[in-house]
Parts: C-alpha cells; structure tokens; sequence
C-alpha cells in the first residue's frame, strides 16, 4: 500500500471518530468538543462527552479493529474469501461462553476468557462436521458447518435463558444483537488489553499467514508446520474475536468485509493486511453505530442488525464467486 492509502485510511477513522463524537441527541460543534475535552465548557457537555460518546466511540473502534484483524487473519491461513468469525460460528460459540460466564456471576476480565473457549469449542466443531462431510477443504462445505455450529450456539444461549427474568432476557438478546451503548473506561480498557495481545501476536505471525495462503504443500515444502501455524492463527483469531464478543455482543460481517477493501486498496501480505483491516474495520463499526444511533431517535438500533444490512449483500457477492 502506497503511503496515500495509509492516509486515505487513518482519515477516515479520524473523521468517522469526530463525526460520531460530535453527532447526536445534543449535537456538539469541534469548538465544545476541544473545550470539553480539557474540562472546560458547561458541566452538560463535559459530561456527554467524557461519560457517553467518547467511552462509545472507543469501545466500536476497538471492536471494529478486532474483528478486522480476525477476519484477516482467517480469510489468509483458511484461503477462504468468505470466512470470518461470524459466519463460521466463532462469534456464536464465544457467545455461549460469555453468557455462561454472566450467568454464574463472572466478573468483567473473566468473562473474554470464557467466550474464548467457546469460540475455540466452535471452531474444533465447524471443521469437525465439515470434515465428516467429505469436503474439509470446500469453502461452501465449511461455511454451511460455520452456520450449523452459529445456529446451535444460539439455541444454546435461548436454553440458558429459558427461566431468565424478563428483564434479563430483554437485555440478553438486545447484547446478542450487539451494542456498544454501554461502553464504560473500564471495559475498554480490558478490551485494549486482550486486542493488544491477539491482536499484536497475529502481525507477529503474519509472514506464517503468508505462507499458509501458498497451499499446504507450498507451505510444507518451504519448512512450515501447516497444521501447527494453521492451529495457532485459528486460535489468536478466536481469542480477539471472542473478546468483542464479550465486549458487545454479536456484530458480524465486519471480519469479511474490511480485509477486501484493504486489499483493493493495496495490501499484498498479511502484516499490512491486518494494520489496515484493523483501522478500517474501526471506521466501519463507528460509522455502523452512529447510524443505529441517529436513524430512528429516540430508539437505537442493535449494531448488528445495522452491519447485517451492510455485509450480507457484500457476502452474496462474494459468494457468487464459488458458484
């Protein structure tokens, strides 16, 4: 990518950011934003701005950033344009874990580790059933698997909350559906953590990535252990993924859609792929939750029915390059 795209792509997260920051029931204009943002300015302002938006802000960047990377990440080592943790039921296993852990009381830093292991969970069933099909190596095959897997965890999660308060299930599906409404310091902060670390060890391993997309045998030949690397980026990818999960809930087809538009942007190996995946996925979900904020006020709309709109007539397109 040429240092112009890199700019095209950091603008537009900058102005996604200050767009959604300023944007909403009290709109605020760039002079309150600066005030407010070194205190000064009436107490209102002050407080929409450090306590509502900018926590909001951060945590859909963070999320969109994780979820780019995962899919990048996934579409290379798998050699599959269509993959990414939603379709493939990474999102929904981590799901299952997250609600499990809320259900047993597990605190806030606890409960990306348990939407972790149902990620990994899901990930070993998706290429399970797609194996015992006969057609491991079929994209169709292992996406069919990926919504099999996606389906079962949401029945899963519809068990577990059978005998719920209804107060508990409103709130259950409503993060289901994904939301970063309620986005606290704190929680970015955990989020931060377990993306920096995801996220940082799949740039360390993209040369890996790199390889795994020449075809196994390629691979093999050039001295990499396939299914060792192919285990370890699978389960980098479903640790960031599982962790916007805990964070927000389900919000798909940002995985898929932002490695393709970073590739026609220019990126050819998988470190600058993941950079910009990263950057741009962050602009796509603030983007995305300022319109599930704004388009039918005062109501707001789930995010993931918002990026759902975006990405499946982007995935049927894509598809029909497999048919």
């Amino acid at each position: 990518m040429t240092r112009s795209r890199w700019s095209l792509l950091l603008l537009a997260l900058v102005v996604s950011c200050l767009i959604a920051t300023a944007v909403g029931t009290i709109p605020l204009s760039l002079a309150q934003l600066l005030r407010a943002m070194t205190g000064e300015g009436d107490a209102l302002t002050v407080h929409v701005l450090r306590s509502l938006r900018l926590p909001r802000v951060s945590l859909a960047v963070l999320v969109g950033a994780g979820l780019g990377m995962s899919g990048a990440a996934l579409q290379g080592s798998m050699r599959n344009a269509l993959a990414e943790p939603y379709l493939l039921g990474v999102s929904g296993g981590a799901a299952v874990g997250a609600v499990t852990a809320v259900s047993i009381g597990a605190g806030a830093p606890v409960i990306p580790l348990a939407a972790f292991l149902g990620a990994v969970v899901a990930v070993i069933v998706a290429f399970f059933v797609a194996h015992a099909s006969g057609a491991r190596g079929d994209p169709k095959a292992l996406l069919m698997a990926g919504v099999v897997v996606g389906a079962f965890a949401n029945a899963l999660i519809m068990i577990a909350l059978a005998n719920a308060e209804a107060n508990t299930v409103r709130g259950a599906l409503w993060w289901m559906m994904g939301s970063v409404a309620d986005a606290t310091w704190a929680q970015n902060a955990w989020l931060a953590a377990y993306i920096a670390v995801g996220g940082g060890l799949l740039v360390f391993v993209a040369r890996r990535i790199d390889i795994l997309t020449l075809g196994e045998d390629a691979a093999a030949g050039l001295g990499l252990d396939v299914d060792r690397s192919a285990r370890l980026i699978y389960l980098l990818s479903a640790f960031v993924a599982a962790s916007t999960v805990a964070a927000a809930g389900l919000v798909g087809f940002v995985g898929l859609i932002t490695p393709h538009i970073v590739r026609r942007l220019g990126a050819r190996t998988h470190r600058p792929l993941l950079v910009g995946s990263a950057i741009a996925g962050a602009a796509l979900v603030v983007m995305s939750d300022l319109v599930a904020r704004v388009l039918r006020p005062p109501a707001e709309l789930p995010l993931g029915a918002v990026t759902a709109v975006i990405g499946v007539p982007f995935f049927l397109a894509q598809l029909r390059r497999f048919t």
